[in-house]
């Protein structure tokens, strides 16, 4: 097979939860052990950070990919969904995985997917750490898919686990209140191994308490370890400056919307923790370029990116109530005539709260990502409609960029939100 051919044999031969949804969820490690087994354990032969989250985990991890690789570690990073190319998910130095590993390694596996029909994420997964393991990285980055306890990358054991917030989204999966998703989330701390947790709430706090005490984890939040936090918005960088366990850092960071600044203030404190242990060592220049090239060391996509200028285009994955609620805030710094947003969305999200939150002033161009798990845009448009939302709808993500780039004048602002989906078909 070729690229595109061993691809194609990817997507439709293994179930894909962002093409069907909870079908494609495995909800045990029983896969994922038997793949590892079969490629002799690669996830034993790498350090690792694992970092789980509902927002933010994505940010998080591209940010300490980036510190880690300007201080000279050689740095794997896993991470989904992706927006444009297979190959963003499985990286080392910001470089993905080459189209001849996928067609070898995919030709290895077929006999245990054939055997024991795995997902494609438990695929995804095993693939991710063969590859590390066969190029020797110093540390790799590990992103969760779905929650923690179960989740197929919740076979490593890591030198740091962190944890970025908790808020709502797929509760039909993982619970339906912050506690419960937060029990889920926790099932990625590992004994005698700290953890980070990047946002306090009343209703979690004591479930990481829990866990970590119950597995001698030694926790932290980000506010204890770092404190005294001012930012400044600048139009291409957010400045921050932070007292990181009694020492000053000022940060310029290139993912520079201000909703990053708890997950810049969740990264330093999972830096000072990591050189705790005297295991990486991270000078001030390496921290300092780390934060400013983010998105050039790992081609990160899809964060506040602006496509386009005039008028302005920016693109962003948020996808769930707190996603949303970080656009609308950020949406307030800018400065435009009208807005203009180009929205759609998954069937298995709380669509009326996400609805709820939008501007009602904007303009709407209402569409539907290409795959299975989507919502219909005649339904999404109905729905958008008992929330005084108004607007047209289009079959194609693109086609709804196009019309509301033929209609917006110079000073006006697109913004292109609501799923990865819509963000990554308009990539």
């Amino acid at each position: 097979m070729n690229y595109e051919e061993t691809l194609d044999y990817l997507y439709h031969k293994l179930p894909m939860f962002s093409r069907i949804g909870e079908a494609a969820i495995k909800k045990d490690l029983t896969n994922t052990i038997a793949l590892c087994q079969f490629l002799k354990n690669p996830q034993t032969k790498f350090k690792s950070i694992h970092i789980a989250g509902t927002n933010g985990k994505g940010s998080v991890a591209h940010m300490l990919a980036s510190v880690l690789q300007e201080a000279g570690y050689k740095t794997g990073l896993y991470t989904s969904p992706h927006l444009k190319d297979f190959r963003e998910r499985i990286k080392i130095n910001g470089k993905p995985c080459s189209e001849k590993f996928v067609i070898k390694f995919t030709e290895k596996i077929k006999p245990q997917i054939e055997t024991i029909q795995p997902s494609f994420f438990e695929i995804t997964v095993a693939m991710a750490f063969d590859y590390f393991a066969d190029n020797k990285v110093d540390i790799a980055i590990i992103e969760t898919g779905l929650g923690g306890r179960l989740d197929s990358t919740n076979v490593i054991t890591p030198e740091l686990s962190v944890i970025t917030n908790i808020s709502y989204d797929h509760q039909y999966l993982l619970g339906n209140t912050l506690a419960e998703i937060a029990a889920e989330k926790a099932g990625i701390i590992k004994e005698n191994k700290p953890v980070v947790i990047g946002r306090k709430n009343e209703e979690t706090d004591a479930v990481f308490n829990q866990k970590a005490t119950a597995v001698h984890a030694p926790l932290y939040f980000a506010d204890d370890v770092v404190k005294q936090v001012k930012t400044v918005n600048t139009p291409n960088f957010l400045i921050l400056d932070a007292n990181v366990q009694g020492k000053q850092v000022n940060i310029c960071s290139d993912l520079h919307s201000s909703y990053q600044t708890e997950n810049i203030k969740t990264v330093l404190a999972a830096l000072s923790i990591l050189e705790q242990q005297t295991i990486f060592k991270i000078k001030d220049k390496a921290l300092q370029l780390g934060f400013s090239n983010t998105k050039k060391n790992t081609q990160l996509l899809g964060r506040w990116q602006v496509l386009e200028k005039h008028p302005k285009v920016i693109a962003d994955v948020g996808h769930n109530e707190d996603g949303i609620h970080k656009i609308k805030e950020q949406l307030q710094l800018e400065k435009y005539d009208t807005l203009h947003i180009v929205f759609g969305a998954v069937k298995d999200k709380d669509i009326d709260k996400i609805l709820a939150l939008l501007p009602k002033d904007a303009v709407y161009y209402f569409t539907e990502p290409q795959l299975p798990r989507k919502l219909d845009v005649e339904i999404l448009q109905e729905k958008a409609g008992a929330h005084q939302l108004n607007g047209t709808s289009y079959p194609h993500p693109k086609d709804a960029l196009g019309v509301a780039k033929s209609k917006a004048k110079e000073n006006d602002l697109i913004m292109v939100t609501g799923s990865f989906f819509v963000v990554g078909e308009v990539l």
